[in-house]
C-alpha cells in the first residue's frame, strides 16, 4: 500500500476528526494518522511508511519512542505521575535544572525553571528580564517566531496563520531588522546588520528602556535563516554594554540540532537567558528557562511556576534524552546529517532557477524557493512539498512568505533512510 492510499479506516478517522477537532487545528497530512514509529519512519493507520524529515517539528531528535526514553517514563509512571513541584518538590525536576545549568552556554552561575512549551519558556524569560531589570520594552526581529500565546504572538512576526484576528496583542514590543544574508544588500556584513538593528532600536526605543532583546540564533519558522557571522556577537556586546538581557530562543535550535548543544555555541555567544523546549524530552512536553543566577533569582518566590511545569514523566524523559545525546554524540550526528543534505541538495541551486539557497547548520536545513526577480515563491515550495508527501516523505514548509522547505530529521535517522528521503526530494525539485 502506498503512502497516499486512503483506506476505509483512514476515511473513518478523518470523519471523526472533522466532527470532534476544531477547524483551526490543521494537519499537514490529514489522511495519515500516526500509529507507530521506527527509526526515521512513521507508520499510519494502514501501515503506510512515511520517511520523517520533520521529527514532529524538531522534537523527536533521539527518535520517536526511543527505548531509553520509554524505559525511563515507564519507571517514573510506576512511581508517581504528578506531584506539582510548587507543592512537593522531586528530584527529577532538580536534576533537569542541573543539566540545563551545565549544558547551556557560559560557565557562570545559573538557575533554571521548567515549563510546558516553548511559548511558555519565552514568555517566562521575558517576565524574568522585565522583573530583574525594572524595564518594560522588549526587542525582537523581523521574521521571528516565538509562540502562539498572546505575548508570544506579539513577539512573532508572521501574520497568517498565527496572528490574524487574535489581537489586540501585548504592548511594549518593538521589531528590528534581522540579518538575512540572501536578501540583505550586497556587502552587508553581520556586524553591519547588527549596527542597522541597533541604530533602529536606539532611535525608536532607547537602550535604557529595553529589558530584553529576544533572538533566535537561527530563525526557525521565519525561514531557517542563519544570520551573517558577527551579527549575534555584536548584538550581544551591545546588550551587555547597556544592561539589556540577551534572551536566546533556542526552542528549535537547542539540544544538538545544529551540530552543537546550542546554536549560540557556534559563535561563542553567551546569552543572559536561554529558552528551551522541543528536543529536550524525546517527545514529551517540557520547556525551560535557564539564565544568570542574579536574573533568575531576582523574581520573588511564587513568581515563576505552574501546575504541570516540569512534570515528573517529562523530567524522566529529558534526563534519558540527554543521556542518549551524550552517549551517541548526537551533535556529531547532526553535523553528518547536515553534510549529507547539503552535499545532495547544494548542487541543485545551480541547476534549478527556482531554488535560491540551501542553508542551515547541522540537521536544520532550509531550502528557499523563488520566482522571477528572486521574489518569494510559496507556490513552488508547496508543489515540491506536496510531491514529497505523495512519495511518502514528510517535509515541512516555513518562512514569512511560506517559500522555504525545512528539513529537520531525527538525529538518529539511518543513513539509508535519509538518502531515500533525499532522493524523493531531489525528484520533486527536478520535476518542476
Amino acid at each position: 500500500m502506498t503512502a497516499t492510499t486512503r483506506s476505509t479506516t483512514g476515511a473513518a478517522l478523518a470523519a471523526r476528526r472533522a466532527a470532534a477537532v476544531a477547524a483551526g487545528v490543521s494537519s499537514l497530512l490529514p489522511a495519515h494518522f500516526a500509529t507507530r514509529a521506527e527509526p526515521g519512519v512513521l507508520r499510519d493507520q494502514d501501515g503506510a511508511r512515511l520517511i520523517d524529515l520533520g521529527s514532529g517539528i524538531g522534537v523527536t531528535s533521539v527518535g520517536n519512542a526511543a527505548p531509553a526514553v520509554v524505559a525511563a517514563v515507564r519507571r517514573q509512571a510506576a512511581e508517581f505521575t504528578h506531584a506539582c513541584f510548587t507543592v512537593n518538590p522531586y528530584e527529577g525536576y532538580v536534576a533537569v535544572c542541573e543539566q540545563l545549568n551545565d549544558l547551556t552556554p557560559g560557565t557562570h552561575e545559573k538557575r533554571s525553571a521548567l515549563f510546558n512549551s516553548g511559548a511558555e519558556a519565552v514568555e517566562n524569560a521575558v517576565k524574568v528580564a522585565r522583573h530583574a531589570t525594572g524595564r518594560s520594552a522588549v526587542a525582537v526581529f523581523d521574521h521571528a517566531y516565538h509562540g502562539r500565546t498572546n505575548l508570544t504572538l506579539a513577539l512573532t512576526a508572521r501574520n497568517m496563520p498565527y496572528k490574524q484576528g487574535f489581537g489586540p496583542f501585548a504592548g511594549e514590543v518593538y521589531r528590528a531588522p534581522a540579518s538575512y544574508p540572501l536578501r540583505d544588500p550586497a556587502g552587508l556584513t553581520g556586524a553591519g546588520a547588527a549596527r542597522r538593528a541597533i541604530t533602529h532600536l536606539e532611535s525608536q526605543v532607547g537602550a535604557d528602556n529595553l529589558a530584553a532583546v529576544l533572538v533566535e540564533p537561527i530563525q526557525g519558522e521565519g525561514g531557517y535563516i542563519v544570520p551573517a557571522p558577527g551579527f549575534l556577537p555584536a548584538i550581544a556586546d551591545w546588550c551587555r554594554a547597556h544592561g539589556i538581557a540577551l534572551v536566546a530562543d533556542e526552542v528549535q535550535t537547542g539540544f544538538c540540532r545544529t551540530g552543537s548543544w546550542f546554536a549560540c555555541d557556534h559563535e561563542g555567544v553567551t546569552p543572559d537567558l536561554v529558552a528551551t523546549a522541543k528536543g529536550i524530552a524525546g517527545g514529551l512536553p517540557l520547556a525551560g528557562v535557564t539564565g544568570r543566577a542574579d536574573l533568575m533569582d531576582a523574581v520573588h518566590p511564587g513568581g515563576l511556576g505552574g501546575t504541570f511545569g516540569g512534570n515528573p514523566l517529562s523530567c524522566a524523559a529529558a534526563l534519558a534524552t540527554i543521556d542518549v545525546m551524550r552517549a551517541d554524540d548526537l551533535a556529531a550526528a547532526a553535523r553528518r546529517i547536515g553534510d549529507a543534505v547539503t552535499g545532495r541538495l547544494g548542487p541543485l541551486v545551480a541547476e534549478h532557477p527556482g531554488l535560491a539557497e540551501v542553508r542551515g547548520r547541522g540537521a536544520m536545513i532550509g531550502l528557499e524557493f523563488v520566482g522571477p526577480g528572486d521574489a518569494p515563491d510559496p507556490d513552488l515550495a508547496r508543489r515540491v512539498a506536496a510531491r514529497c508527501h505523495e512519495a511518502g516523505v514528510i517535509v515541512l514548509t516555513c518562512g514569512t512568505h511560506g517559500n522555504v522547505i525545512r528539513l529537520v530529521p531525527p538525529l538518529v535517522i539511518p543513513a539509508d533512510v535519509l538518502d531515500e528521503g533525499l532522493d524523493a526530494l531531489v525528484r520533486a525539485i527536478r520535476s518542476d
